[in-house]
């Protein structure tokens, strides 16, 4: 049965550190830094907190116990999440308030994966095929991934490119993104393979960096500086089956997720000023481009190479550069710019009066989640 939030829970606050390289820093005093931003922004004071959610690191650390220890809170509501992509903090967050256990929660995450050289070539998911024969980071499966993608629908290099080549389009506008340097489709094409057929600038860079946000209810942002950024919608859909699953590496259950989420708003493609896509790689926007009906399925690289998702075009995807070329942050950024263009505080970037954002990300080869905000506290109420 579709659930709709209407405008009961609003994101009020926002803050991160810098993004890039973080050294002798603990995770937690990464989150701590990030919360207190958030704090700062949203105009509270730690007291006014009555929830936390941490968000492990990718590499393990920064749970509730650790980060409430630096902030120096004892709160009726505290959990650790231990996988990230901040959709999955929101909902947790939404849920909490939605059912009276807290009523303004501060959601953390902190990594320094790249100055503390977390080793990424470890296995992920435990035993299955893909880690038996060597694919044991997700670059390796969304190689094999695309190369399907390719096989089936005849989709091209020059097609998936774009998805980089407008991610760093999009980064060069973003004083906070970490890779800025243009890069044309020639300068992509030149590239060698990392995991054919994916070449460097489809998967993500590693970075350190802390990410934070403030939720609480609509009647109490009303009462705050920030325009509140209203929680219109959320999904999720896991596929913790794994290989069992038909046809698993083409991640067929985001279908799943992306139904839900237009059922729980009412809303639909159509509806979305700026789409948001986690993206530790390219695959992942071709694959959710298609299941969330922004084209058909298969139609991803036709409707790539139209430039439909560059600067100018009809689809903003990852204004902020994403995770190919603003920073890794296992897609926590993504929500930080989504906040950002409905406050209209993008900048450069700042895309002309959005209403309505979409935020899609996943946890590798099992879990979907997707969040829709708007401005409008009435809609899909």
């Amino acid at each position: 049965m579709p659930r709709r939030l209407g405008g009961q829970v609003a994101i009020v606050g926002l803050g991160h550190t810098v993004q890039g390289e973080l050294p002798g820093r603990s995770v937690s005093s990464i989150a701590v830094e990030a919360g207190a931003a958030a704090l700062a922004d949203a105009g509270i004071d730690r007291k006014d907190l009555d929830g936390l959610i941490a968000c492990k690191s990718v590499q393990g650390g920064g749970g509730d116990v650790a980060t409430g220890k630096l902030l120096g809170v004892n709160l009726p509501y505290v959990q650790t999440l231990d996988y990230g992509t901040c959709n999955f903090s929101l909902h947790l967050a939404v849920m909490a308030i939605l059912s009276g256990m807290a009523e303004t929660v501060l959601l953390t995450y902190g990594a320094n994966a790249r100055s503390g050289k977390f080793d990424f070539g470890a296995p992920v998911y435990g035993v299955d095929m893909a880690e038996a024969n060597g694919l044991v980071h997700i670059a390796g499966r969304a190689g094999l991934a695309l190369q399907r993608h390719k096989a089936i629908y005849g989709t091209t290099d020059e097609q998936f490119g774009m998805l980089a080549v407008g991610q760093r389009q999009w980064a060069q506008r973003n004083p906070n993104a970490i890779f800025r340097t243009p890069m044309t489709m020639d300068d992509y094409l030149a590239q060698p393979y990392m995991v054919a057929p994916l070449r460097r600038a489809d998967v993500t860079m590693i970075s350190d960096g802390g990410v934070a946000f403030v939720v609480t209810t609509a009647e109490r942002a009303r009462d705050l500086p920030n325009r509140p950024v209203y929680v219109a919608g959320i999904a999720e859909h896991a596929g913790v089956r794994g290989e069992h699953n038909p046809e698993n590496l083409l991640r067929p259950w985001l279908r799943d997720a992306a139904g839900a989420i237009w059922a729980n708003t009412g809303l639909g493609p159509d509806d979305i000023d700026a789409l948001y896509i986690q993206d530790p790689t390219a695959l992942w926007s071709l694959q959710m481009l298609e299941y969330y009906g922004f084209c058909g399925i298969g139609e991803g690289g036709p409707f790539l190479g139209e430039g439909h998702t560059l600067p100018g075009g009809r689809l903003p995807l990852n204004t902020h550069g994403g995770q190919l070329s603003e920073s890794y942050s296992w897609g926590w950024m993504h929500l930080v710019e989504a906040v950002r263009q409905l406050r209209g505080q993008a900048g450069e970037r700042q895309l002309d009066d959005p209403r309505l954002a979409l935020y899609c990300s996943s946890h590798g080869f099992v879990k979907a989640a997707a969040s829709v905000l708007s401005t409008d506290p009435e809609v899909a109420a």
